[in-house]
């Protein structure tokens, strides 16, 4: 049987093996303030919890609607 390449062996590396290098890595951040001053305050996200209850009913009530017509569809046969 051939003896197995130099690669194969996983112990050897082709680079030194030295982890007393630096790994520390520059980031450039770039900032929407002057130096000194507060961040901008964060634009919250879309939330189901910001609504209000109108506007939460005029989502939930047609989504109930649909559901339940599919279940009566799928009930009675229809679908």
């Amino acid at each position: 049987m051939p003896a197995a390449p130099a690669h194969a062996d996983p112990h050897r590396h082709p680079h030194p093996h030295d982890h007393a290098h630096d790994h520390a890595h520059v980031h450039a951040h770039h900032h929407s303030h002057a130096e000194g001053e507060r961040h901008p305050a964060a634009r919250p996200g879309f939330s189901l919890l910001r609504l209000s209850a109108a506007q939460r009913l005029a989502i939930a009530v047609p989504l109930a609607a649909l559901l339940w017509a599919a279940a009566l569809a799928v009930i009675w046969g229809g679908a």
